[in-house]
């Protein structure tokens, strides 16, 4: 069932782990599960990661249920388009489009979530959703540019992200702190790599700029 995952070069550590567990998830998922209801399963799971996170402010044992959210968020996100394959009734744009914006509203609930886990670091939450919404516009520019649809860096994508968010929480339950710790990592790491990105899909638009005008002579 390699089709299920044609449409996108995947180079994330977790790859064949998660395509395995998809395509067992996509054999038997019932039928009245649609593609849009996963969807809306995966916008559901970014909300309960914003509520674990408000809840655990009187009681940290509530950042479990943020990771109940980061669980489900996975299995809406990944699962949505994939099954439309498995079912032969993709609807490649119109997904596209729906799972770009939900996923957006889910990075803004999860950093509200941050934000107000954090009160006294609210700057820093803002910055961490801005970085995060840069990355997401860069991948999008290199798409349009390139028509290269590359979601992961290296060996990371939003699996191993998912994965390390809960981590981080279910350390910030026994160590307080761990979670500001981490905020401050990611954001300083996604800045930097937004910005070599950003070089590196503005050298490509330089390079398409240049071919066209060629073609123009």
């Amino acid at each position: 069932m390699q089709y299920l995952f044609s449409d996108r070069d995947r180079t994330n550590f977790l790859k064949q782990a998660e395509r395995r567990a998809v395509q067992f998830l996509c054999k038997h998922m019932p039928v009245w599960v649609t593609s849009n209801g996963l969807t809306a399963i995966g916008l559901v799971g970014g909300g309960i990661v914003l509520v674990g996170l408000w809840l655990a402010r009187s009681n940290v044992l509530f950042l479990g249920l943020s990771i109940f959210g980061l669980v489900l968020h996975w299995f809406g996100d990944s699962l949505d388009g994939r099954l439309a394959y498995y079912r032969n009734t993709p609807r490649k744009w119109f997904g596209f489009s729906l799972d770009i914006f939900v996923d957006w509203v889910s990075v803004v609930a999860m950093g509200l979530g941050c934000y107000v886990y954090l009160p006294r670091y609210r700057v820093l939450a803002f910055l961490l959703i801005a970085a995060y919404g840069a990355a997401m516009v860069i991948v999008l520019l290199r798409y349009k540019i390139s028509g290269e649809y590359k979601i992961d860096l290296f060996n990371f994508g939003p699996t191993e992200m998912r994965v390390l968010i809960a981590a981080v929480l279910l350390l910030e339950i026994f160590r307080p702190g761990s979670l500001l710790q981490f905020c401050v990592i990611a954001t300083v790491v996604l800045t930097i790599m937004n910005i070599i990105e950003l070089r590196n899909v503005l050298r490509l638009a330089d390079a398409r700029d240049a071919s066209e005008r060629a073609t123009l002579k």
